[in-house]
């Protein structure tokens, strides 16, 4: 069985979850804000002893490929592509809003619904896609702006579950009677086991030199309202 290293930092919340054959052995969280810089480091050297004690081979190192936090998905895959490099093991890439569905779907046990994931991008805009309760996607991932008609053709084949931290502010607008709310759904590193096993075992590996986040749109750095006026002076 393979022993993978799981790492996600696309959200607020920092997780690292050290995985054998798809079951969770070691898991470390931190739901207290962006301290991604500051907390990956220890929740991997955490993992690398754990391993090393129990002189198990570590296989291959998974991270979750965004989209999300530029800043948190720079952190986690810097992170990654650095274990493989030193440690020499492959790299797999695991889309963060599939990870995202896989907890929902595992929250629900819903066959019939689709599952639309999430996440904040500002504004009433969100990243989003949509799966069925079998993880085949449905739509792909997009960045969409909001409103009562976004989803309509979706929302009329049944119950759909709306997921991530970028559910909450489409509440008031998607008022469907088939569109039902999932609060407090986070994408973590132990939801990523199985989703990393099965891309392990069917040899779905990153390039390592070349890999980068799935950004989705470009990112676009602001001036501070602050920075500007003392420019103007």
């Amino acid at each position: 069985m393979s022993c993978i290293l799981n790492i996600e930092t696309s959200t607020q919340v920092c997780s690292v979850a050290l995985t054998q054959g798809g079951e969770v052995l070691l898991e470390k969280v931190s739901f207290e804000g962006p301290s991604h810089a500051v907390l990956l480091g220890t929740y991997v050297e955490e993992a690398l002893n754990y391993v090393k004690e129990r002189a198990v081979k570590l296989d291959a190192v998974a991270v979750s490929s965004g989209p999300g936090s530029y800043t948190g998905l720079r952190i986690g895959v810097s992170m990654a592509k650095g274990l493989c490099f030193g440690l020499g093991i492959p790299l797999i890439g695991i889309h963060t809003l599939e990870i995202l569905a896989k907890k929902a779907v595992s929250v629900t046990q819903e066959e019939n619904a689709l599952y639309c994931a999430m996440l904040d991008a500002r504004r009433m805009e969100v990243y989003a896609a949509i799966y069925d309760a079998s993880l085949q996607e449905v739509r792909e991932p997009s960045a969409d702006i909001v409103t009562s008609e976004t989803y309509p053709d979706y929302l009329m084949k049944g119950r759909m579950y709306f997921f991530g931290n970028g559910a909450a502010k489409c509440k008031e607008v998607l008022t469907s009677e088939n569109a039902f709310f999932l609060d407090d759904l986070y994408p973590l590193a132990s939801d990523m086991a199985s989703l990393s096993e099965k891309a392990f075992t069917g040899g779905k590996f990153e390039d390592v030199a070349y890999f980068e986040p799935f950004y989705l749109k470009e990112f676009v750095a602001t001036i501070a309202k602050n920075k500007v006026l003392s420019d103007v002076k």
